[in-house]
């Protein structure tokens, strides 16, 4: 190579070097936007940031009803006619809620990027009487708001969650308003937006869960096994599926239980549950019963006067005493697809000894996974026999069952639930003379299938159901007076 080639390779070396100098010392790199899931929060950057949007209405204050903006953790919102309550009367989560009267509203100013869920929570303000309210949708700058779902009524002085499904794409922009109830005040709290994934729960399940607060089970953390404390551990006896097909074996997620619901009985098939230490506590009871709002529509919906002068009792499922950690938690039982019409001695006497018994084992160090349900037509309550209640709309069962499952407390449920694990297995007649002691009821689980075609402990090792759904619950020296294990 000749001097003067040489020397035009060296010039284009260092010209090379340079250019890769100034770019590693400035430039104008390329900005990163982090991955694209279904639902973002714009804040007017180059790229959309990915999260579940919650507003708990704590940043930002407002005294008076008349209109105005506020700036609150979420972006810029209008209230009118409502305003930041913080006084003993408020009901909220925090240090403040929003309190809304006659028809006014509150409307965000900013747009999310699409929605699966939106869920408030919502009480009727100090002592006041009802009012309705409803949610409502502008989709990709309209200016015409759309109603989602049905009004809600909030007359409870506890606040309660209502979750609205959506599955919407493109920018929204939410709105509530006070429709109707005059004077009456609400309070809202906890507007949650979530997108427009799969909310499914992770054994499948979809939530609905009436006026209680919605969501599944808290989630497993390093040293509890998934699955450990889910209502469905055992199995889902009879199949059922969130389907409107389905619509007399229908699969609903109520949080703290969850059960088959019966569309042409007008109440549950059966329903499962975990009782665990941390679901006892000294939370009142809450005796709000009321209708699931949540049904699909057009299905008929229970109410309480459907049970009055009928002779029967409105016999929970999932018992209030089995979830007294919170005040939610106890409301969420009072829901009228947990209730079947129960003779009265049934329900007072012998299945609350039974509940009773269940506790005990709880308070002993013991966790338990129980089924509870009912089937046939016809029982005896105060005022005599009947087949169905509220001019025909509820069926009167026949019998009712239970199984309970007791395990130590521990962790890996399911593995641990073997051959000589305690299985009460209890069959009653849906009748007022019936005895006060539950062992006088006592069967197999087998018997329960054979007489209702559900396969109860379906998640379990086949050895294991055949040694455990054949035993017969023999007792202990306490437990045989049928009454509690004090």
């Amino acid at each position: 190579m000749n001097d003067g080639k040489l020397r035009r390779l060296t010039k284009l070396c260092r010209l090379v070097l340079l250019v890769l100098l100034l770019q590693s010392c400035g430039g104008n790199p390329q900005q990163t936007a982090p991955p694209p899931t279904n639902t973002s929060v714009s804040y007017g950057g180059n790229y959309h940031t990915t999260l579940t949007l919650t507003e708990d209405f704590e940043q930002g204050h407002k005294a008076a009803y008349a209109s105005g903006n506020v700036v609150f953790k979420t972006g810029n919102w209008l209230l009118q006619d409502a305003l930041t309550g913080s006084t003993e009367a408020d009901y909220k989560t925090g240090k403040q809620s929003i309190r809304i009267r006659n028809n006014g509203k509150i409307s965000m100013l900013f747009d999310v990027d699409g929605a699966s869920t939106v869920t408030v929570k919502h009480a009727a303000y100090g002592k006041d009487g009802a009012s309705i309210w409803a949610l409502f949708v502008a989709i990709n700058g309209s200016q015409v708001y759309r109603q989602v779902g049905l009004p809600i009524s909030s007359s409870s002085h506890i606040l309660h969650s209502i979750t609205f499904y959506l599955n919407k794409t493109g920018r929204l922009r939410f709105e509530i308003r006070k429709i109707s109830g005059g004077k009456n005040r609400i309070n809202l709290d906890d507007f949650t937006i979530s997108g427009t994934g799969d909310i499914q729960n992770e054994g499948g399940t979809s939530v609905s869960t009436g006026d209680t607060i919605v969501g599944t089970k808290p989630k497993p953390t390093d040293s509890v096994a998934i699955g450990d404390n889910d209502n469905l551990l055992c199995g889902n006896p009879s199949g059922a599926t969130h389907s409107l097909s389905n619509y007399n074996n229908y699969l609903i997620n109520q949080k703290y239980y969850t059960e088959s619901y019966s569309r042409d009985r007008c109440g549950p098939n059966w329903v499962c549950w975990h009782l665990g230490a941390t679901d006892l506590g000294s939370a009142s009871r809450s005796n709000d019963f009321r209708p699931d709002t949540k049904l699909p529509a057009g299905w008929y919906e229970a109410q309480d006067y459907s049970y009055q002068g009928s002779g029967f009792d409105k016999g929970h499922n999932c018992p209030s005493g089995d979830r007294t950690n919170a005040p939610d938690a106890n409301s969420a039982t009072f829901l009228l697809d947990n209730i079947v019409p129960q003779a009265p001695y049934n329900n007072q006497r012998t299945w609350e000894h039974l509940e009773s018994f269940s506790r005990g084992q709880v308070q002993q160090g013991n966790e338990v996974y129980i089924m509870m349900g009912s089937y046939g037509t016809g029982g005896t309550g105060s005022k005599g026999y009947a087949t169905s209640i509220d001019e025909g709309r509820i069926n009167v069962p026949a019998h009712i069952w239970k199984v309970v499952v007791i395990i130590p407390n521990g962790n890996q449920d399911l593995k641990r639930i073997n051959k000589n694990t305690t299985v009460i297995a209890v069959d009653t007649p849906n009748d007022n003379s019936i005895n006060p002691n539950w062992m006088q009821y006592i069967c197999t689980v087998r018997d329960i299938e054979k007489n209702t075609g559900y396969n109860l402990l379906s998640n379990l090792p086949q050895s294991v159901q055949d040694a455990i759904e054949t035993k017969r619950y023999a007792g202990t020296p306490k437990s045989k007076r049928g009454y509690t294990d004090d």
